[in-house]
């Protein structure tokens, strides 16, 4: 499991970290989203790629008053240094910003912070859009500076 990997990793860098693992997949709908408190957290990064999901997150965490950074698609992209980091509002291009942005405005939710990027989809030829390794890494180390930048400009 991917939460598994990662916890070991973070231990392995410091073993006096909490780390709570959630095994599921998080729908909305689901009992399992029942049992996430978002209240509890400094920071929530969604990288989820489920639509109804991701917008879930960042109502839930709006509405907690929480920081959280969405991640909008990297799928079929290969340049990674056309991501940006902005309000959903200033996004352009990315297909998966476009619905986000349009449920959380139907939602009255403004001000949530995204990465994406203005590079076009290539076309493939498949519905469902593909990642190449490197780009979806590029994302989470950029997000990650987001997030540490920002938790420190708080203390």
């Amino acid at each position: 499991l991917k939460t598994q990997v990662m916890a070991e990793r973070i231990l392995s860098i410091n073993p006096e970290c909490s780390v709570r693992r959630y095994d599921c997949f998080y729908l909305p709908d689901t009992s399992d989203a029942e049992g996430f408190y978002f209240e509890q957290y400094d920071y929530v990064i969604d990288a989820i790629d489920t639509t109804s999901a991701k917008i879930d997150i960042i109502t839930r965490c709006k509405n907690a008053g929480i920081p959280v950074i969405s991640s909008m698609g990297t799928g079929n992209k290969l340049d990674p240094s056309r991501f940006e980091i902005a309000d959903i509002s200033k996004t352009s291009v990315c297909p998966l910003a476009k619905v986000v942005r349009r449920e959380l405005r139907n939602r009255g939710i403004h001000g949530v912070k995204v990465l994406f990027s203005r590079e076009k989809p290539i076309k493939t030829g498949s519905r469902i859009p593909g990642s190449i390794s490197y780009v979806p890494s590029v994302a989470g180390l950029l997000i990650g500076g987001e997030v540490i930048r920002d938790l420190l400009k708080e203390k």
